[in-house]
């Protein structure tokens, strides 16, 4: 009977948060091994040697030391990893996020309900601000559905991360700030941001525990708008979120250290659900090409964007929409799980809102002013100045490939995500006639806190199967047999990283408690053949899937001389989006494009034949 009574009840959001096993800790030897398998590619026999000979002096000697360390702090954390990586990999970090850490990204919608059309922009607007709060509800409920790998439940601490969630700036290293609780926990900030023409509004969302209906807020929208239209530009003191983070940090004191109410705007600011940026361009784009919209979300305009914002939604006046989001505290799939949703509201209501048209007597916006002098004025423009720079710099193209998907993929009895990744590393490999130390994101949300691991796709059998692919002596049977090989050896090592078994997350924590306990850096991380593979941040293919749905986001490239290459999967097509940067004269984000899908083309054909 009880067994009965507990099926019926749904599962809540966080219920098995504290049944999640721990991260473990990989096995040294292993963890080396793998390493030395993965840089071996790029180095000659002689750099090899030398590599091989600090790798296993590290594994007798101070290696050993500092797993042992390691293996004493996982004891007594549930998750070794957590604190190190959101500093290492975002806080302590000080160049600009807006443009170098955020994801931005077109919102699908254009597809099916809402091609660009003038003047819809508040409209949608508020119907897409409904169907997000309505998702905020869900989690404030615990009634989003925990989500699982087959039967395993996966973390979903991160989803609280999603409101309500703001990175703060400091001298040497920033914060996060989470003001969300569930209902069970308290009352949760529940107030709006609307930046539009450099000015500051906030209203609540809620109004007698209702939440605004989109008549409400299409009142609350178009009353910012009146308030904007034909007047001067606000300060624009978002801009500042854009700024290198130690000048905004310094930036940020002074604001505060003028006038202690710029510090209650502030914590507005901070504390509020998301920021909506009303966004005067028409970055006109097609379910085939949406490089102008991905361009826009990832460059545009930093008066209207509070950068530093987990979730930042962009409003473009052609009916378009777009995001930016803040990557410190959480991983881009919270953000596709979301936009899923509302991507899944809008297409089964057909983008109209079928409930009441009464609006109630709702308090008006407020507008937020910064007390602002000269100095400020002049970080604004600095800001600015450095963000336009660098925005120029980025190139983006966003297309879809058409000629096939996951479908055609899937009838060959082939990995689509592992097919995606093999067809980008042939295109790198022709494109340049040598192999590119890659990153492909794997998600360790089976355990406690769990974010991600890397893989690194390019193996040795990725690189065998090019040089049959370029082999004129090599026959159809060969290229295929290596194809298999580099499609098996990728699988592997992507499913290992899933459980917590890749090698670059141990190799970082060795490198931080050798930091932390004031050694010195050990040979192994010195060595030019680390950073040459890949090693500490430096990959110059960093790629994503961001899933099987409509939701696609871009991220720039992690080097000068890499691309950025983030892609989704539908059933007949694969849409994806690369960046580079222009000012690198090795790199094109359009060549890269155009040679993958030609390698998309030879691997169906190959995998084709292989059935004969």
């Amino acid at each position: 009977m009880d067994n009965n009574l507990s099926e019926s009840l749904p599962e809540r959001t966080f219920q098995y948060q504290s049944s999640l096993p721990s991260l473990p800790v990989p096995l040294l030897e292993t963890s080396l091994s793998k390493y030395l398998d993965a840089v071996h590619l790029f180095a000659s026999e002689e750099e090899f040697k030398a590599t091989a000979d600090i790798v296993s002096k590290f594994q007798a000697g101070v290696g050993k030391e500092l797993h042992q360390k390691l293996l004493q702090r996982a004891r007594t954390k549930r998750n070794w990893l957590e604190e190190w990586w959101l500093d290492a990999a975002y806080l302590e970090v000080r160049i600009p996020s807006q443009l170098n850490v955020n994801f931005a990204g077109p919102a699908p919608y254009l597809e099916h309900c809402w091609p660009p059309e003038e003047g819809t922009q508040l409209q949608r607007a508020s119907i897409t601000i409904w169907h997000t709060l309505q998702y905020w509800n869900l989690i404030r409920k615990e009634r989003l559905h925990p989500q699982k790998a087959g039967k395993i439940p996966l973390d979903m601490d991160q989803f609280r991360m999603l409101f309500c969630t703001c990175k703060v700036p400091g001298v040497k290293k920033d914060t996060i700030r989470n003001y969300f609780k569930t209902e069970s926990e308290g009352p949760c900030p529940s107030h709006l941001v609307v930046i539009c023409h450099g000015r500051i509004f906030t209203f609540d969302a809620v109004c007698d525990g209702q939440i605004l209906t989109p008549p409400e807020l299409l009142r609350q929208l178009s009353y910012v708008k009146e308030c904007c239209e034909g007047e001067p530009e606000g300060d624009g003191v978002a801009a500042l979120t854009s700024e290198e983070r130690t000048r905004w940090a310094q930036a940020r004191e002074y604001l505060i250290n003028i006038d202690p109410h710029n510090n209650t705007i502030l914590e507005i600011i901070q504390s509020s659900l998301f920021v909506i940026s009303l966004d005067e361009t028409k970055p006109y784009s097609t379910p085939e090409n949406y490089t102008n919209l991905t361009l826009e979300a990832l460059t545009g305009n930093p008066t209207i964007r509070w950068g530093d914002k987990s979730y930042n939604s962009l409003v473009f006046a052609d009916g378009t929409f777009g995001s930016t989001c803040d990557h410190a505290p959480y991983d881009a799939m919270v953000l596709v799980s979301m936009c899923w949703y509302l991507d899944q509201q809008i297409k089964v209501t057909t983008g109209k809102w079928k409930g009441s048209d009464t609006v109630r007597a709702v308090p008006r916006p407020e507008e937020l002013v910064f007390t602002v002098d000269e100095k400020v004025q002049s970080d604004i423009s600095h800001a600015k100045r450095q963000y336009l720079e660098s925005a120029q710099d980025l190139q983006v193209v966003c297309y879809a490939f058409t000629a096939f998907g996951k479908a055609a993929i899937k009838q060959k009895k082939l990995h689509p995500d592992t097919f995606v990744q093999l067809a980008m590393q042939l295109a790198y490999q022709k494109m340049y006639k040598r192999p590119g130390s890659c990153y492909e994101t794997a998600m360790t949300r089976k355990f406690y806190h769990g974010r991600t691991e890397t893989m690194r796709p390019c193996t040795q059998e990725a690189v065998n199967w090019y040089k049959a692919m370029v082999d004129p002596t090599c026959d159809a049977d060969a290229k295929r047999k290596a194809m298999l090989l580099a499609f098996n050896k990728h699988n592997k090592l992507m499913g290992e990283a899933q459980e917590g078994k890749g090698f670059d997350r141990h190799l970082l924590g060795l490198y931080l408690i050798a930091k932390e306990e004031g050694l010195p850096t050990p040979d192994l991380f010195m060595d030019p053949l680390y950073a040459k593979s890949g090693g500490g941040g430096n990959f110059v293919l960093s790629s994503s899937l961001v899933g099987y749905t409509t939701v696609l986001g871009a991220v720039a490239p992690m080097v000068h001389h890499g691309y950025g290459f983030f892609y989704r999967i539908r059933d007949d097509r694969i849409v994806m989006s690369i960046s580079a940067w222009k000012s690198c004269h090795e790199t094109d984000a359009a060549s890269l494009f155009n040679i993958f899908c030609s390698s998309l083309h030879e691997m169906l054909h190959l995998a084709t034949t292989s059935q004969l």
